[in-house]
């Protein structure tokens, strides 16, 4: 399987979530170098050509559901990153959180300006208690350094972002739940339409995108769409992570390029069944 480190490019030392480990492995040079010089559509244009599809389950391209956004709105747009990751056996955002925020924090401010939101949020499932204290620490640490709040790095780009904890609800894994939560209503499912980009978070256009999405946006401007694209199959494109659990010899979660075969995935990164068993059942995407 080709060798390929977007996501899990962090150190093994512990320190892999501080703002100065995140700069030496290159974090922000893309806001530094891009930000202001691309024009939003620039941005939204490159996302469309990796051909990236959401990583939280439907799958849908993100360029294509940022553009469903209306033209010429005099309504504030939101962008929020779900972060609830409630399906049991599902924790692979959660590594993103803890060992990389700033990854996904870079990942949110280029999303943002590229679909002219001025504030983010990051809605993070309720029992991830050691993840919401890693995330807030990045933020307050992006915020020191310049990369949030006014005039982001000299430009005229305004960005923040707030941390929203859930309280422990399965159900607001679905985006209009979600939404739901933040208002401080019960955390129920809306009826669609209207849709999240037309009339979302408190009735204004918001998109939504999963935590593993928003931290690939980082290396798509950078390296530009076409790169992203050359990585995986033509119709799914990138990397992606797998959490792996149950019986297996080395469970955890792994980054592996899309169309890699499952059984060579099983038997070669993960070491195969544990005890030398046979594999009777698999249990894709959660339970």
């Amino acid at each position: 399987m080709p060798d390929f480190k977007i996501l899990l490019n962090y150190e093994k030392n512990g320190k892999s979530h501080t703002l100065d480990s995140y700069l030496k492995r290159g974090g922000y040079q893309t806001i530094t170098k891009k930000l202001g010089k691309f024009k939003p559509e620039e941005v939204i244009d490159e996302v469309k050509k990796s051909g990236i599809r959401g990583r939280g389950g439907a799958g849908f391209p993100a360029g294509i559901k940022w553009s469903f956004l209306p033209k010429g709105t005099d309504k504030p747009i939101y962008l929020i990153c779900n972060g609830d990751e409630g399906e049991p056996g599902t924790f692979k955002d959660r590594v993103i959180l803890e060992e990389n925020p700033h990854m996904l924090i870079e990942g949110m401010i280029l999303s943002s300006y590229a679909i002219q939101a001025k504030h983010a949020y990051i809605y993070i499932r309720g029992e991830y208690g050691f993840a919401l204290r890693r995330t807030q620490e990045a933020i307050k640490e992006a915020y020191d350094a310049g990369y949030l709040g006014k005039k982001i790095k000299g430009t005229d780009y305004v960005c923040d972002i707030t941390v929203h904890q859930g309280a422990g609800a399965y159900v607001v894994g679905d985006e209009t739940g979600l939404m739901n939560s933040i208002e401080g209503k019960k955390g129920q499912t809306r009826n669609k339409p209207p849709f999240p980009a037309i009339e979302g978070l408190y009735g204004c256009p918001t998109i939504i995108n999963n935590v593993e999405t928003l931290a690939s946006v980082p290396y798509i401007i950078e390296h530009g769409g076409d790169k992203y694209k050359s990585i995986g199959t033509d119709k799914s494109s990138g990397t992606k992570l797998l959490s792996v659990s149950g019986h297996v010899r080395k469970p955890g979660v792994y980054e592996v390029v899309m169309g890699y075969p499952f059984m060579d995935f099983l038997n070669k990164e993960c070491g195969g069944m544990l005890g030398g068993k046979k594999l009777k059942a698999v249990i894709p995407g959660g339970s």
